[in-house]
């Protein structure tokens, strides 16, 4: 069987992130809750694509690309640090949004015009069926021009990619381990493309058998995210010739926090900012965070996670999407 070690890796995060525990939350919720800080793995404003990033750019270095193209939402953390990484070796970024070309450029839009990215932005109606022959075209003009290109997908969320997260539990393992404390009985993360969870599913696997994973959709449907996780999940374990196997039944997903649409802010989504940052001073993001704690609040309501769990909540970053919304979350 292989480690996580022996893949190639650039250094781009500052790990290990801190794994803080939530008092006050604790508290209130009935629970042991710590947070696993991936806002804070620093490169390019940090984030969770970060850790998957380490991975896919030493593929990208090894194979001399000089354009990399990839695509989100019109407030994208992953284009975000995509373009930054891009910067870092040399190579140019093209990003590939959905949503309509705007008038101001705020959060994640004014970083990626700071990195220097080409974008492009297709109408949000049109985009699932546009955007592969999109990036295609990208990648063709810059073959064209002599320049090798790679798409990265949606996320960031392919099996090499996933290998980012296998390594998260493999650190806060030995973060717990460290202060002499149990595993934690639950982990709860939001979830746009599934890379995260499918390295989180792998990684307990190994580690924290008895651990569950609950994934907060901020997009998909459950049944999307099951199948593909799933077989995201089994890619990257075949990766590490780990003998694991998973059904798109064995994934927890909770799909009833994404509000209007993805990339819009929700009612849930915005009371758990307001709740965490005056309980904890922490900052929540309206996208995807937000959301994933609106989810855990209320699956502790439910009783779906059990009074004292041990519970880790993880902080996929997404403070740059906070501003774009100051509207919004005042009026709420």
């Amino acid at each position: 069987m292989k480690q996580t070690d022996d893949f190639e890796r650039v250094p781009l995060g500052f790990f290990p992130t801190p794994l803080e525990p939530l008092p006050s939350l604790s508290a209130s919720l009935g629970i042991s809750l710590n947070i696993k800080r991936d806002d804070y793995t620093g490169f390019g404003g940090g984030g969770n694509k970060v850790r998957k990033l380490e991975y896919l750019m030493a593929d990208a270095c090894r194979q001399q690309v000089k354009v990399v193209i990839t695509t989100g939402g019109h407030q994208s953390n992953h284009a975000r640090m995509v373009a930054a990484a891009a910067r870092k070796f040399g190579m140019k970024p093209v990003l590939v949004l959905r949503g309509h070309q705007p008038e101001v450029y705020q959060g994640n839009l004014l970083l990626d015009k700071l990195f220097g990215a080409e974008l492009e932005f297709l109408d949000p109606d049109g985009y699932f069926t546009q955007i592969e022959g999109a990036m295609d075209i990208h990648a063709a003009a810059a073959q064209a021009r002599g320049e090798k290109a790679l798409i990265i997908p949606l996320g960031g969320a392919t099996p090499l990619g996933a290998l980012g997260y296998v390594r998260a539990i493999e650190e806060m393992d030995a973060q717990l381990k460290q202060r002499h404390q149990p595993p934690p009985e639950v982990i709860v993360a939001p979830t746009g493309s599934g890379g995260t969870l499918a390295g989180l599913y792998v990684g307990a696997r190994r580690y924290w058998p008895d651990c569950k994973i609950v994934g907060i959709s901020v997009s998909a449907k459950s049944e999307w995210f099951q199948t593909r996780i799933a077989a995201m999940a089994q890619d990257c374990a075949n990766l590490l010739a780990w003998p694991q196997r998973w059904q798109p039944e064995d994934i927890w997903i909770e799909d009833q926090y994404v509000g209007s649409a993805y990339g819009v802010p929700s009612a849930g989504g915005i009371d758990a900012i307001y709740r965490v940052a005056q309980e904890e001073g922490l900052l929540l993001d309206p996208v995807y965070t937000g959301k994933a704690m609106h989810g855990l609040i209320s699956l502790v309501q439910q009783g779906k996670i059990k009074a004292a769990s041990r519970v880790i909540f993880v902080h996929c970053g997404g403070s740059p999407a906070l501003y774009p919304f100051a509207q919004t979350l005042l009026e709420h």
